[in-house]
């Protein structure tokens, strides 16, 4: 099986435009498509912008909405499956979400954020309750989280035992927490045997200072490709034989003791 090349898009596009940021995708994905990437990953709100206030709730979609739309035509005319991160309208609630699109527009999965972030995320947003989503695309099986999920260790075990190859986690990590992309990230991917690819926002936003340095890590601790603090494109490989070869010999998941972990299930 040929390895998934992956792109991550490192930018906060324009915030508050829903076009621009279309069209920033657009371009991104055209850029993507070039270097022979089968998968665009970009940032967490990266549809809307993410320190925009009350414009969160009115510009809100649902998971099939217009910009769904318009990212599933962007998919199919590039050739490659897109994962971004958008406000998620479902009635009168709203979610963090993250939705992946295939190669030919087809909806694959939509993930809405368990672990709200601050108050600013709690006073905009629904948490989601579903841990585990998932979809196959070439082969390899993604799972979906998004910015401070993925620092919760039981989270991303869960995508371990659900057999997750690549975890997508679009992100808006911000000052100070720099050591999260640049060290919690790799050691989420080496303990759990998967590639995990990081996508951030950059620059100043509102009251955030977003911190950049987008990773894809791989199955090994190491990172396959990592941005700086500017906006950036960059590019790696998923390889599944690396992958099955990295299982069989890292013995994390095969030497759990389960039995020991059931007292902490609920606290």
């Amino acid at each position: 099986m040929p390895p998934l090349r992956t792109a991550l898009l490192q930018s906060s596009g324009r915030p508050g435009s829903v076009a621009e940021n279309l069209k920033v995708l657009d371009e991104g994905a055209a850029r993507a498509a070039a270097t022979g990437a089968r998968l665009l990953v970009v940032p967490e709100m990266f549809l809307t912008g993410y320190a925009i206030g009350d414009d969160v709730a009115r510009l809100a979609e649902p998971a099939d909405g217009p910009s769904a739309q318009a990212i599933a035509e962007t998919a199919t005319r590039h050739g490659l499956a897109v994962a971004y991160g958008y406000p998620e309208r479902d009635g009168e609630t709203v979610y963090n979400s993250a939705q992946l699109i295939a190669p030919d527009g087809t909806r694959l999965a939509n993930y809405r954020k368990t672990h709200l972030f601050g108050p600013f995320e709690r006073d905009a947003f629904t948490p989601g309750d579903q841990a585990v989503v998932q979809a196959d695309l070439d082969g390899v099986r993604i799972g979906l989280m998004i910015c401070y999920d993925v620092e919760f260790p039981e989270n991303v075990r869960a995508h371990a035992l659900a057999g997750t190859d690549l975890l997508l986690v679009p992100t808006a990590q911000m000052h100070p927490y720099h050591f999260v992309p640049e060290s919690l990230v790799p050691v989420r991917a080496f303990e759990n045997q998967m590639y995990v690819a990081y996508v951030n926002r950059i620059g100043q936003e509102g009251e955030f200072e977003f911190v950049g340095l987008s990773t894809l890590a791989g199955p090994d601790g190491g990172a396959r490709a990592r941005a700086g603090r500017g906006e950036e494109l960059v590019t790696g490989d998923v390889d599944p034989e690396f992958l099955a070869a990295s299982r069989d010999t890292n013995p994390y998941l095969h030497d759990r003791r389960p039995d020991l972990y059931a007292p902490l299930t609920g606290r």
